[in-house]
């Protein structure tokens, strides 16, 4: 297998793919019971710890901006690392609305609140549809960004470790590095061309790959039935070429799309800030209102 600091951008351990699952979980939880109780009316927005989760709703979604400030100015490096500051954003992305949910008691009231809650639920998925974005450019959820040729030369040289020990090894990396031929010098100029090779690829990749392991599990199995392995031996084998195939398609799947996405981050980008601000502006007006009316 490949060492861990070469594809630890591919890997995600259980506990990163676990945390956001937990998250979505307990917000939809906290969503549908909110939901379900508006008409007990627990929560008003005009006093109580409903007013109190608007103020700190509103907090949470100025402090948003603590994340660009770190990243852009040099007088901010003692804040905190980039990366503790854009988990907090993330976090603070979704604490912020849910708080102004409940805030609202998940009803409409007057032009000017409904205003900002609209200004602040648009806000709330375009950061989900960035946040996906971000994935799909990037190393890892806090990495490097990502180059197509670097991918490709990663992929190749995923293939070459499989282990030599193994019958096996050679018939996935003569398949793998056949691939690899068969996919060079086409890099795609535009985003379109990179969205329809990105798409081709991810079915090419997907059927090399349940190809390629089913085979090489065969020749395991007569492999270990001739050397007398365990079970044990055998399953660990084919888990390694599973995993080395598997980290192959995801870096050729991923170098493959990569224009379109960088063009789709760059056009959200654009969009989000503004709107961003725009939200800022409608809280004020709201906040104005609220305390004057």
């Amino acid at each position: 297998m490949a060492s861990g600091a070469q594809v630890a951008h591919y890997i995600s351990s259980p506990i990163s793919r676990i945390f956001p699952v937990i998250v979505a979980a307990a917000v939809a939880a906290a969503i549908v019971i909110g939901w379900l109780e508006r008409d007990e009316e627990y929560l008003t927005p005009d006093s109580g710890l409903g007013y109190w989760l608007g103020i700190y709703g509103s907090a949470a979604m100025l402090l948003l901006l603590f994340y660009s400030l770190r990243k852009r100015a040099k007088a901010a490096r003692s804040l905190g690392s980039v990366r503790f500051w854009f988990r907090t954003h993330m976090l603070l992305g979704i604490l912020g609305p849910l708080l102004i949910l409940f805030h609202a008691n998940f009803k409409l009231g007057p032009l000017n609140s409904n205003v900002a809650l609209f200004s602040m639920l648009i806000v709330a998925v375009s950061g989900v549809v960035g946040k996906y974005l971000y994935g799909k450019i990037h190393m890892g959820m806090y990495g490097q960004k990502a180059e197509a040729k670097q991918l490709l030369a990663e992929a190749e040289e995923l293939s070459k470790h499989i282990g030599s020990d193994l019958q096996a090894a050679a018939f996935v990396s003569q398949e793998l590095k056949a691939f690899s031929e068969s996919i060079k010098n086409k890099a795609p100029a535009t985003a379109l061309a990179s969205l329809w090779a990105g798409a081709i690829i991810a079915i090419r990749t997907r059927t090399l790959r349940a190809q390629v392991v089913s085979e090489a599990r065969r020749l395991i199995r007569i492999e270990a039935r001739s050397l007398g392995w365990s079970w044990r031996q055998q399953r660990q084998a084919q888990r390694k070429v599973a995993d080395v195939v598997t980290l192959y398609c995801t870096a050729v799947r991923k170098a493959a799309e990569l224009t379109f996405f960088e063009r789709l981050f760059s056009l959200w980008h654009v969009l989000h800030l503004p709107l961003f601000f725009l939200m800022l502006l409608a809280a004020c007006v709201h906040v104005w209102a609220a305390h004057h009316y």
